[in-house]
């Protein structure tokens, strides 16, 4: 039996080097946006010269994509699926109301990439689909648990569930008084509000 072995030499220094970027294009990005930052900022954080930050991202759109997917991995509901769908939705709501600049960056780029022209099209494409099929079969499972009402599909609602949060950050982004939160959870009493009363469920004595 043989572990895997981890890049050594150049090729490891070579993904570490790329992996500060994308962290420091990330932080850059947080604070202050796509339009308050630039190239020479980020590289200036690694300590490296633009040319050499645009070495390992060929452009800068393709660093910004690269936050993107990066800000996905980090995102409670992407990551993980919904296994308790009030909780889940919660901390992703919370965890991107503490980084604006990502999320104006998300939702500039997701718009944009409607055109299937635009270099990112393909990733967001396929981004709500995998989403779709992580995020059901949580909903499922909550369906045979009793917290989600059983007369709702758990696809159908996986979608709609991904268009209230891109389009609550809309609304946020311009009018930050807007409670994602509060919306989100009201959104959720739809489909788990009298979950068990549904039939086959135990009522409480």
């Amino acid at each position: 039996m043989t572990s895997q072995r981890k890049p050594r030499g150049p090729y490891r220094k070579g993904i570490e080097r790329r992996e500060q970027i994308l962290q420091a294009a990330l932080d850059v990005l947080a604070q202050r946006g796509e339009r308050g930052s630039s190239l020479q900022e980020i590289a200036d954080r690694v300590g490296v010269t633009q040319p050499a930050l645009l070495h390992y991202f060929s452009s800068r759109d393709e660093l910004l994509l690269a936050v993107v997917e990066q800000r996905d991995k980090l995102d409670p509901v992407v990551s993980e699926g919904l296994q308790k769908p009030g909780d889940a939705i919660a901390a992703a709501v919370q965890h991107n109301m503490d980084q604006p600049g990502l999320v104006r960056l998300f939702v500039t780029l997701s718009a944009a990439a409607t055109d299937p022209s635009h270099h990112a099209h393909a990733f967001f494409a396929r981004r709500y689909g995998k989403l779709t099929s992580r995020i059901a079969p949580g909903l499922a499972q909550g369906q045979q648990s009793g917290q989600v009402r059983a007369d709702v599909d758990p696809e159908r609602v996986a979608r709609l569930l991904l268009a209230v949060l891109d389009g609550l950050q809309i609304q946020w982004l311009l009018d930050p008084s807007v409670d994602m939160v509060q919306l989100v959870e009201t959104f959720t009493a739809m489909y788990t509000e009298c979950a068990s009363s549904e039939p086959g469920s135990v009522a409480e004595g």
